[in-house]
This record gives C-alpha cells, sequence and structure tokens, in this order.
C-alpha cells in the first residue's frame, strides 16, 4: 500500500489506477497477485515481494532450499545422480496449490513439509519409489496442496513431516 501511495504522490499512477491497484490489494487472496500490482512500479531487485522461482538441479551434487522463502505456483526441480532438498516449514506459499516439476535421474527429491500440508505424488514413477510420512490433523484436510509431479526414473521421493520436539508434543501444539 505504501509503494501504491508513493507512485501516486510520484505521478507513475494515475488516481484511478491507484484506486483499482489499492482495490485489487485488498481483493488478493495469494502472494502472487499482490506481486502482480507492483510489477512495472520499480525494478525487480526492488520489488517488496520476490517470488524466487528460479529451479533447483542437482546433477552430482546437493542442492537445497530452506527456511523463509516464496514457494512460486509451478517449482521445477531435476535430480540427475544427486538430491534435491526442500524445506517448506517457513516457506511462504504463492498459491493454495503448489505443483513441483521434478524430474529425476537415479536421484532424490526431499520434502520437509509443515503440518496441515497434503501432498499428492502424480508423477510417473519408473523403477522408482515414494515414501510419504506426512502427519495431517484428523478430519478433512482443508490446508494447502503440494502435488509433485514429472517424472522419475530409478530415483526417490520423499516427503515427512519432522517429529515435533518434546516440549511442543507435551503443551499439544
Amino acid at each position: 500500500m505504501a509503494l501504491l501511495g508513493d507512485a501516486l504522490a510520484d505521478g507513475r499512477l494515475t488516481m484511478v489506477e491507484h484506486e483499482d491497484r489499492v482495490h485489487q490489494a485488498y481483493a488478493a487472496r495469494t502472494l502472487g497477485e499482490l506481486a502482480a500490482l507492483t510489477l512495472d512500479l520499480l525494478p525487480a531487485e526492488q520489488q517488496p515481494i520476490h517470488v524466487d522461482d528460479r529451479p533447483l538441479h542437482a546433477l552430482f551434487g546437493s542442492e537445497r532450499r530452506g527456511g523463509r522463502w516464496v514457494a512460486p505456483a509451478r517449482f521445477p526441480v531435476t535430480a540427475v545422480f544427486g538430491t534435491v532438498e526442500l524445506d517448506l516449514r517457513e516457506a511462504i506459499l504463492a498459491r493454495r496449490h503448489i505443483v513441483i516439476d521434478a524430474n529425476i535421474v537415479c536421484g532424490q527429491v526431499r520434502l520437509l513439509i509443515p503440518e496441515g500440508v497434503r501432498v499428492d505424488v502424480t508423477s510417473r514413477m519408473i523403477i522408482s519409489s515414494r515414501q510419504l510420512k506426512i502427519r495431517t490433523p484428523p478430519g478433512e484436510p482443508t490446508g494447502p496442496v503440494i502435488e509433485i509431479g514429472g517424472t522419475a526414473v530409478l530415483g526417490s521421493i520423499q516427503a515427512r513431516t519432522p517429529k515435533r520436539k518434546w516440549r511442543q508434543r507435551i503443551r499439544g501444539r
């Protein structure tokens, strides 16, 4: 909102454009919708919301993305004789349905998932394995969905919710 106000004051937006974008900002339901409102106002490196959609490639090694990051709606990963690890526990999801396009050849993709997130594996599995150890609350899952698509040849896909620390289990978190 502050950026839109500054753009109005600087003359980069007209009053009608400002009013329209403010209305869109309040109606936005995803981070991607908010990011689109300021794309023409600032260079990419100065944007207040930056979605890092660069693909991860692990070729004969390992790559990891974790901590506080914005997970785009579609995220390509490649693991060829290597390991890609995505830690989504602190990630901000751009949408409620995230698609990870995983292309695996003799490698593996590992995901660390927060509680309440559903994982669907729709990838083509050719002599490959999948292991899902996800903890979801009882009842109908209403949280975000992470879909893992693509192709796995002689590889593995693993998704798990890490165990809670003993203090969190005692407090019922």
